[in-house]
């Protein structure tokens, strides 16, 4: 895979606290066009927070988050939101829109024409290996691992550069995930988008991360990839977390 040089999204000294509660502490981190990146850590580790300050859904209390050079507190968060692709567990489907319509909602938001939005609902149902059916079904006629492909194509349907994943496996059976993950990959691989994963599988992190970042109480305990934070652990954490 293809790495383009150049920092796409940055943590300065980034924190978040609710009263005396410390969630985030000092993140510094650069993200690189092209590269999959996953958080993971146990839960209350700070993964979800440093994932939400990408796209402004929480603002850090210090420090700043830049995307694409820009402080993205001072971007309009409108316009960032739409040009990041969000995918989460729970996939949050409309459940009174059509398959196609739920994919299509960005662009239809952004004036993209009718025709346009359902070639490239059809060409994005391909992609996440649905058939080209599902287009006019509704979110309640549809498996659990059908709706979790349609929430990714529909992140990726405004063909974004960044597309943020928050346990979007979470909620599937262990054989369904395995397929979703290659399915994940294969697109990565294909589309080269900047993907920031957030799970406490670590399993999951070993099979897609080119990069991990392990968050503790708050921290990062290492970054770096699963070889090298198994075989260098920077920390008793580090390797106990590694060890399960």
């Amino acid at each position: 895979m293809v790495i383009i040089v150049g920092c796409l999204i940055e943590f300065h000294n980034a924190c978040k606290r609710y009263g005396d509660n410390a969630v985030l502490e000092g993140l510094n981190l650069q993200i690189e066009p092209g590269e999959f990146v996953v958080f993971i850590g146990r839960s209350g580790a700070g993964k979800t927070t440093a994932l939400e300050m990408i796209n402004a859904m929480v603002a850090p209390d210090e420090g700043y988050v830049s995307v694409r050079g820009e402080d993205v507190t001072k971007a309009d968060p409108i316009a960032l939101r739409r040009s990041i692709g969000y995918c989460v567990q729970s996939t949050s489907l409309f459940p009174h829109m059509t398959i196609a319509d739920n994919i299509a909602y960005v662009p239809a938001l952004m004036g993209e024409k009718k025709e346009a939005r359902r070639t490239r609902a059809q060409e994005l149902l391909e992609l996440v290996c649905l058939p080209g059916d599902c287009i006019k079904r509704y979110p309640r006629q549809l498996s659990g691992g059908e709706a979790q492909r349609v929430g990714v194509a529909r992140a990726l349907a405004a063909d974004p550069e960044i597309v943020l994943m928050d346990e979007p496996f979470g909620a599937t059976d262990n054989i369904t995930r395995g397929m979703l993950q290659d399915e994940l990959k294969a697109i990565h691989e294909k589309l080269h988008k900047t993907i920031v994963f957030v799970t406490h599988d670590l399993n999951e992190a070993r099979k897609l991360a080119d990069r991990i970042v392990l968050f503790n109480d708050g921290i990062v305990e290492q970054t770096g990839t699963f070889n090298e934070l198994t075989v260098a652990p920077a920390s008793d954490f580090v390797r106990a977390f590694i060890a399960g």
